[in-house]
């Protein structure tokens, strides 16, 4: 089949973009990603390698080749090819998006995808109004504030944290393009819409309110804020622009704060609440309700991952066994809060080394570890931003397990490798 270099590259990045935004989704976005490889199938020969980008591809591909390499430790044939199956994309994505590198607009990409997942949040956060108002008057008069980034994200159909780890990456990318847009003198209409984006993109982190996310996103903005004064010419301006905007997102804060003062309960005493009952959670009363969600109650998640850890060294408990092993050593060290609730691991370094061994841990950080050496390497504040989020939420949650981790950092990843790819052929030029 013949197709035009200019078709081709049209179709391709319209591929890119509807998969990227599409990333909250999952069945829509497993159908695009099929598509998507159907399509470059199609077009084989236009996928182009070099050595450089196949170290590149088995890196990304890593936390895949291992599941395959130690195939062999699963119980079941079945749940084991399963545990395979949610892990593709990530021969997809390296595949053909870095089979085809020369072709990626990163920043037209990215501002794609900032936009539009802006608006779709706008869209469903409009019918969450429409459709839920009995939770909105309740959040509007303060009752039960800590339910509602959790039943929001529901009604989109992704976990809340998922959530928020994907528009912390928005907001970071948002705030790099208002200071791009007034950095390189656009129309007053552009750089108003960009604030816009930008609010929007900050107020829905505060709706979802996950801790580490909100941490995430100043933390980016700093990044993007220092990378832009330490490389731009008119200093002078964009220190302006910078104090400004960052005063404007500690006072949306404060109000934000005081109008949900859960939220300060929340980032203080909940957080850090009976850090003395590590190991020991039945002994609170009712602690569903008191530390659910608590840090104590992953450090006694972790303790028993690691001990159960381990015992099953060198190659751990296999890629299907993880959970249903951790479940049972609940129940065999008398943990009947954690048994009822069949808490996973909540650390992918953990949750890998329990069930792939010495060698899970290694692949975990061969795989995020790379992603901040490309950001590092090319100067880049937005993709060390992604590397930021995603090492962090990877320490108190395990992303690598679901499709809205896998898929997401699988996809970034490829798109910033090919990015670095580009780099280093100019140079190279």
């Amino acid at each position: 089949m013949n197709i035009s270099e200019k078709s081709f590259n049209k179709i391709f990045h319209v591929f890119l973009c509807l998969i990227a935004v599409a990333m909250i989704f999952r069945k829509p976005c497993s159908l695009l990603i099929i598509l998507f490889a159907v399509f470059n199938l199609i077009f084989f020969r236009k996928l182009k390698y070099t050595r450089t980008s196949l170290i590149l591809m088995i890196c990304i591909a890593s936390p895949l080749l291992l599941e395959l390499l130690l195939f062999w430790n699963n119980d079941s044939f079945e749940k084991g090819l399963k545990a395979i199956e949610k892990s593709t994309s990530l021969l997809i994505f390296p595949l053909f998006i870095i089979g085809n590198y020369q072709r990626i607009n990163f920043l037209k990409l990215i501002e794609t995808y900032v936009i539009a997942t802006t608006i779709v949040l706008l869209f469903f956060f409009i019918r969450f109004n429409v459709v839920f108002p009995e939770l909105m008057d309740k959040y509007l008069i303060g009752v039960d504030l800590w339910e509602m980034g959790y039943e929001f994200s529901k009604t989109i159909g992704i976990h809340a944290p998922a959530l928020n780890m994907h528009l912390a990456f928005v907001s970071v990318c948002a705030f790099y393009f208002v200071l791009y847009n007034f950095r390189n003198y656009q129309k007053l209409l552009i750089k108003t819409a960009w604030i816009v984006i930008f609010l929007l993109s900050f107020f829905f982190v505060l709706f979802v309110n996950t801790r580490l996310a909100l941490a995430n996103i100043f933390i980016g903005f700093l990044l993007v804020l220092f990378v832009e004064l330490r490389t731009k010419i008119d200093l002078k301006k964009m220190t302006f622009i910078a104090v400004s905007v960052l005063v404007i997102l500690f006072g949306i804060l404060y109000l934000f704060i005081q109008k949900d003062p859960y939220m300060k309960e929340k980032y203080s005493k909940v957080t850090f609440a009976y850090m003395d009952k590590v190991g020991k959670l039945d002994e609170i009363e009712h602690p569903e309700v008191k530390v659910f969600n608590s840090l104590v109650t992953r450090v006694s998640i972790w303790k028993c991952a690691w001990e159960l850890s381990l015992k099953n060294l060198p190659f751990g408990v296999g890629a299907s066994d993880g959970k249903p092993e951790l479940n049972e050593y609940y129940k065999q060290t008398n943990q009947k809060f954690l048994a009822k609730y069949e808490f996973p691991t909540h650390n992918q370094f953990l949750d890998f080394l329990l069930k792939f061994g010495i060698l899970g841990p290694l692949a975990v950080m061969l795989y995020i570890f790379t992603i901040g050496y490309l950001g590092y390497n090319l100067k880049n504040a937005l993709i060390f931003s992604f590397f930021i989020i995603f090492f962090t939420s990877n320490l108190i949650d395990d992303f690598l397990l679901r499709f809205d981790g896998i898929a997401f950092s699988g996809f970034w990843f490829s798109v910033f490798g090919s990015f670095w790819l580009q780099k280093r052929l100019t140079v190279n030029l």
